[in-house]
């Protein structure tokens, strides 16, 4: 078959994208499983991060471990960018964007919203050797998997998402009123009064807020219809490659603030109708800065 998307230049046939989704599906419930079947009665913390409470568990090492060794067994000339342990360059030209427990802290506490998130993206390699920049790069394939309840999200670039094996496709809600938001909370204090300044003005606007502890989960969420809206600050790439996808071929838009893509100042995600209107609100509280 052709090309996925001439104006994108991909090098990729369509069978090549059916293979490294369902690359995606294999590594991510084989990830799910360690973390589910092997989740101590007390999970202890093995570091921290950015604070105190940005932890890291020794579940959390384990699964991004499978999850790179698996990747380099299937796909031996990939990269691979994971949270806990960096980028290793390929050759190949796709790199694997790997989040091996979203959702940490309700998994420390127990909480079944955690998932493990796969994404392939395309895009050259920085300077001496660096990760692709997610600005710039587009993400092919995904999956993201919730092993607690067994749902599994899964998304190929022009072919449509689907939630087990359901296809996707979101409505826009009527108006910013009657829209349940979903969003998150940065760990360090600075942000978070900043957060919630913006959590403020924006609660009395719309149907109410849900904050779930998952970004790869609350993104998918609104490809399902469980959310109508979604925005938070201090997005990683590895948070938001396999989600966007899903909500993108569910018809949904992903996007920044003030004319930027979506990352780590700002993503708002739903219908592209409230999400015009969300967007205007947030720049007007100046929701991407913590000031």
């Amino acid at each position: 078959m052709g090309e996925v998307d001439a104006r994108r230049d991909l090098p990729l046939t369509s069978e090549a994208v059916d293979e490294l989704v369902e690359v995606a599906e294999r590594v991510a419930r084989e990830a799910g499983r360690l973390i589910h079947e092997g989740r101590p009665e007390r999970v202890a913390v093995a570091a921290t991060k950015s604070s105190p409470e940005d932890v890291v568990t020794a579940m959390d090492l384990a699964s991004e471990d499978l999850l790179r060794r698996r990747l380099a067994e299937l796909r031996p000339h990939d990269g691979i960018l994971g949270e806990e342990q960096g980028y290793v360059l390929g050759t190949s030209g796709v790199t694997w964007v790997v989040d091996p427990i979203d959702g940490t802290v309700n998994y420390l506490y127990g909480l079944p919203a955690y998932a493990v998130s796969v994404a392939a993206v395309v895009g050259p390699a920085g300077d001496d050797g660096r990760a692709p920049n997610p600005a710039t790069w587009t993400v092919v394939a995904a999956c993201v998997h919730a092993p607690t309840d067994g749902r599994t999200f899964r998304a190929g670039l022009g072919k449509g998402a689907t939630l087990d094996g359901r296809a996707l496709r979101a409505q826009d809600p009527p108006a910013l009123a009657g829209c349940l938001v979903g969003t998150g909370f940065g760990y360090l204090a600075t942000r978070r009064r900043a957060q919630a300044r913006v959590l403020a003005e924006l609660l009395p606007r719309v149907r109410d807020i849900r904050r779930i502890g998952s970004a790869a989960l609350d993104i998918c969420n609104l490809a399902a219809g469980h959310l109508d809206l979604y925005y938070e600050r201090g997005l990683a790439p590895w948070d938001l490659a396999a989600a966007s996808l899903v909500a993108q071929e569910a018809g949904l838009q992903v996007t920044g603030l003030r004319g930027r893509p979506a990352g780590t100042d700002m993503t708002v995600a739903g219908g592209a109708g409230r999400v015009a209107e969300l967007r205007v609100l947030l720049e007007s509280l100046d929701a991407d800065t913590d000031g």
